[in-house]
């Protein structure tokens, strides 16, 4: 009978091990099990949030895009505006121009050249003269086509002239000489008076200011560019700074194509000035006659100012420089 007992208790104690570890291993799976749940819950939210993040990076970055977008195209008239507010603040010191004159109701007539078709595409250069402040450049720089920025010597009325040329790549020097009757003269004008010496110290101080200067054209200058013995000072003391000449042609008696000859340089000069009559009607027609002319003679020069018609002629005129190469100055001489 004792026998009997010890089995039993022996068979007891086992069964109670055995549910012992039956909940061990049911407790033990529930932690498991609510851990892994718990990851994938963990998992999922931090995904979301991933996902919510980098949405709203890019709802933010898509706003920036559209902001600047928006911005870019801030429209040519808008600028162009503003470039006419600038004008009417410095207007007493602006930039006359000679043509403007009583005396000249018509620009002078360009250079005669020979008729000469090339093959390849034709070159066109655009020079924009009185470059002085910084709405010239923004407006001129809007129209996204390469135009050469002639600047006005620094002076009272733009004395910032030289520090904004020298942020640009490559720009010319729009030199004030002396005209023939002309009531609005920029300071430090050349005259046919000026002696050789003081004809070569203006020019050294004109690449003191412009230390990349490699083309300078005159601003104004019938009778100084009509005077043979000035313009002889002058393209001398050019010569000795390596700066090459461009005739505004502001006078049919220009002496330049001689004396350039005399000096064993070519002659270059304007063909067209584009905004003589300062119309935007006019202005076209001043822009397709100087595509003309490129197209008969593989290359030509127009001039124009930083006038807002001049700019919206020339942001309109787009689909005619098709058939012509847009350039800088530099590219043709």
């Amino acid at each position: 009978m004792a026998k009997r007992k010890r089995k039993k208790s022996s068979s007891n104690f086992l069964t109670y091990i055995a549910w012992g570890l039956a909940v061990i291993a049911i407790s033990l799976g529930s932690l498991v099990g609510g851990y892994y749940i718990g990851y994938e819950a963990a998992k999922n939210d931090i995904s979301k949030k991933v996902k919510a993040d980098k949405k709203k990076r890019l709802t933010m970055l898509q706003k920036l895009e559209d902001a600047s977008a928006k911005k870019a195209k801030t429209s040519v008239n808008t600028r162009l505006k503003d470039v006419l507010k600038k004008e009417s603040k410095i207007n007493a010191g602006a930039a006359a121009h000679e043509y403007g004159d009583a005396t000249l109701p018509e620009p002078p007539a360009p250079p005669r050249r020979d008729f000469k078709k090339i093959v390849s595409k034709p070159m066109l250069a655009i020079i924009i003269d009185d470059v002085s402040v910084r709405s010239h450049i923004n407006a001129i720089k809007s129209l996204g086509i390469p135009l050469t920025m002639s600047f006005l010597p620094p002076s009272k009325f733009r004395p910032n002239s030289a520090r904004l040329a020298a942020k640009e790549k490559f720009y010319m020097v729009h030199l004030p000489m002396e005209a023939q009757n002309f009531s609005a003269e920029e300071p430090m004008t050349l005259r046919i008076s000026d002696s050789d010496d003081k004809i070569a110290s203006r020019i050294q101080e004109i690449k003191k200011d412009f230390p990349r200067v490699s083309y300078i054209n005159n601003h104004t200058g019938s009778k100084f560019t009509a005077d043979e013995l000035s313009m002889n000072r002058l393209i001398y003391a050019l010569k000795a700074q390596n700066i090459n000449f461009i005739d505004s042609r502001t006078t049919v008696d220009t002496k330049a194509p001689k004396v350039m000859k005399n000096f064993g340089l070519n002659y270059v000069a304007r063909d067209v000035f584009l905004d003589h009559a300062m119309d935007k009607g006019s202005i076209k027609a001043q822009i397709k006659r100087a595509v003309k002319i490129a197209k008969l003679h593989g290359t030509a020069i127009a001039i124009g100012h930083p006038h807002a018609n001049t700019l919206m002629a020339l942001h309109e005129s787009k689909k005619l420089f098709k058939d012509v190469e847009l350039v800088y100055i530099n590219r043709l001489y």
